[in-house]
């Protein structure tokens, strides 16, 4: 099976989005959403990785393939969880009213049912995709409670008393939506309450993701169509500080938001405890185009997620930063997984990266990719941090097809997948920089 370092890339053709994150039996899983067929979007399979430590991953055979109804034109997002031992999955079963006939991996007009479905495994390494499936929610037929088709992404988590599931939906005005559901038992689950958006606050919310941390609850959630600018991409994932009270499932969604990432290209954010407590996220970044015509989808490296005074701040997992202690001089000594460069940088001053440019301009951190995002022009090229507070300091982390910049250890973080660039740091690179790799093996 294939291996990957620092990040988990697509073993071929189609990944999206990290489904079913988790720590479970002295092992980090991540599943995926995987079109084994083709380097494109097509019916969803999920694939699976695992790994020790979070930086070594291994590719396992395909864990969820379409096999009910209910999920017969695929098995959408979802999350999972641990309880006596076994592993519980549950995940979007979508079922196509019109497909294409042109593509049976498409539908038309968007008539299509989803279903929310739980399937069970002892080892989390093995699933009776024929027998062991069973929908817990059903496709929803009350409009006033959540869309037939665009309700989706269960993410379910132990509260108090109970376990919880939130769902992404969308309302009958064009706002984004919130599903809260309860249960005492895993298999039965009731609707409590919902939670809308204001308008402008995208028209649907995919993969949502609530969690705790010891400075306060935190809501990630996808709105698509939250940009709306005209440009590629206009779904992103925000996050903002919330409160959950689990009585009454209440959550106010409040009218501010960060940026997960302010790279944009950064999607379908989720969640999950590491062995040490710290909450951790990944995401899918997303690609114009395969490489190499091979593959296409690839997923940040994992990030701690931390609050303070209000703000969210996704920090570098402490077992991918200590990977990077080997100083290096030229970027042909890096480890094939890639290298980290360190930096204070002041205001007017730039680094490029094989065609890459990120500078500062007053108290914020930009970047530029036109020169290593090929012809792509209907994407976003430049693009900027909010205002920073705490100091000028950036870690970047390069890889043959991705940058990710944390700006003083997570203020801001921004990521862009990039291709072709140059086998090293172009020459005007400014003095004061160090730069580091993987320690040889």
């Amino acid at each position: 099976m294939q291996r990957d370092k620092v990040h988990l890339k697509s073993p071929g053709n189609w990944i999206n989005d990290p489904n079913g994150f988790i720590y479970y039996k002295g092992k980090y899983h991540l599943f995926y959403q995987h079109f084994p067929y083709a380097p494109q979007w097509g019916t969803m399979y999920w694939g699976h990785a695992v790994s020790d430590d979070l930086v070594s991953w291994e590719h396992k055979k395909i864990a969820l393939f379409p096999s009910k109804q209910e999920d017969q034109n695929g098995c959408f997002s979802g999350s999972a969880l641990e309880y006596r031992g076994r592993l519980y999955i549950y995940y979007t079963g979508v079922h196509y009213r019109s497909p294409d006939p042109s593509n049976i991996h498409m539908c038309q007009e968007e008539q299509f049912d989803s279903a929310q479905m739980l399937i069970t495994s002892g080892d989390g390494m093995h699933f009776n995709n024929f027998d062991d499936k069973m929908v817990v929610i059903p496709c929803i037929e009350d409009a006033k409670t959540g869309d037939r088709a665009h309700t989706r992404d269960p993410k379910v988590w132990r509260g108090k008393d109970a376990w919880y599931m939130v769902l992404g939906s969308t309302s009958g005005d064009g706002r984004g939506k919130l599903l809260f559901y309860k249960s005492t038992d895993l298999t039965e689950w009731k609707f409590v309450n919902h939670a809308v958006g204001r308008k402008g606050f995208g028209w649907m919310w995919e993969c949502p993701d609530y969690f705790e941390t010891k400075g306060g609850g935190v809501l990630l959630i996808s709105p698509m169509q939250i940009m709306r600018d005209g440009m590629r991409d206009e779904a992103q994932t925000i996050c903002m500080p919330v409160a959950f009270e689990e009585e009454t499932c209440t959550m106010q969604i409040p009218d501010t938001y960060q940026f997960a990432d302010y790279g944009m290209d950064l999607y379908a954010a989720q969640t999950t405890v590491d062995e040490d407590g710290r909450r951790v996220m990944t995401a899918w970044m997303r690609m114009p185009e395969a490489v190499d015509g091979a593959w296409s989808g690839m997923f940040c490296i994992p990030r701690v997620v931390e609050v303070k005074d209000g703000h969210i701040y996704f920090r570098v997992h402490p077992n991918i930063g200590k990977q990077f202690t080997r100083q290096i001089l030229y970027v042909s000594e890096a480890d094939r997984a890639g290298y980290k460069i360190s930096v204070n940088m002041e205001e007017g001053e730039s680094i490029g990266i094989g065609g890459y440019w990120i500078y500062r301009h007053g108290c914020h951190i930009c970047a530029d990719r036109s020169n290593v995002f090929r012809d792509h022009n209907d994407y976003r090229m430049q693009f900027m941090t909010p205002e920073i507070k705490e100091g000028c300091h950036l870690d970047i982390y390069v890889d043959r097809n991705l940058i990710e910049i944390f700006v003083n250890e997570g203020e801001y973080v921004l990521s862009n997948v990039v291709y072709d660039l140059d086998s090293k740091i172009q020459a005007d690179v400014r003095e004061g920089y160090q730069m580091y790799t993987l320690e040889s093996e």
